[in-house]
């Protein structure tokens, strides 16, 4: 089983979404965690006894499993959330996002990154609406056409005393 598919099993058993691993300098393992859509709403954001929990279980899963390691990490994937899977886009539907393309879209001058609002998927056909010169736009792609996408962050400071 591949290292990735065996963090995924090991995740999700915990009752979390597995969003990404990376491998750092110094053999540091990066393994991000989120709830799952269904569990998001009603738990909230990812804390650090969330984190603490998932650690404990991994930590003894890569030694029995003899993956090489020097340091562990697991976080919640922050604001700028990476958006790869089509659950991922439908999830977040409605909100910003900064989509990088492999190459450009015919028509698009070039250009291969938007950041605009996430439409519903519809099939495998992902699309993003935006802000042309020519004003609203909307960009249509799969999948196969992404680099890489991101949420853009949204901070609300209202209610916050100074």
């Amino acid at each position: 089983m591949q290292q990735f598919e065996l963090i995924a099993k090991t995740v999700s058993g915990l009752g979390y979404e597995l969003v990404d691993v990376e491998r750092g300098e110094r053999g540091i393992l990066r393994v991000y965690i989120d709830f799952t859509a269904e569990d998001a709403a009603e738990k909230g954001l990812i804390t650090v006894e969330d984190c603490a929990t998932v650690s404990h279980q991994l930590s003894h899963l890569l030694t029995v499993e003899n993956v090489a390691y020097e340091r562990l990490e697991i976080s919640s994937p922050g604001l700028d959330r990476p958006v790869r899977t089509l659950s991922d886009f439908a999830r977040f539907e409605g909100h910003e996002c900064t989509v990088k393309l492999k190459a450009s879209m015919p028509g698009s001058a070039n250009r291969k990154t938007f950041t605009g609002i996430l439409q519903a998927p519809q099939g495998d056909k992902l699309a993003l609406e935006f802000e042309s010169k020519d004003g609203p736009a909307l960009l249509e792609f799969t999948l196969a056409d992404l680099d890489k996408a991101r949420l853009v962050p949204q901070v609300d400071f209202k209610g916050r005393k100074a």
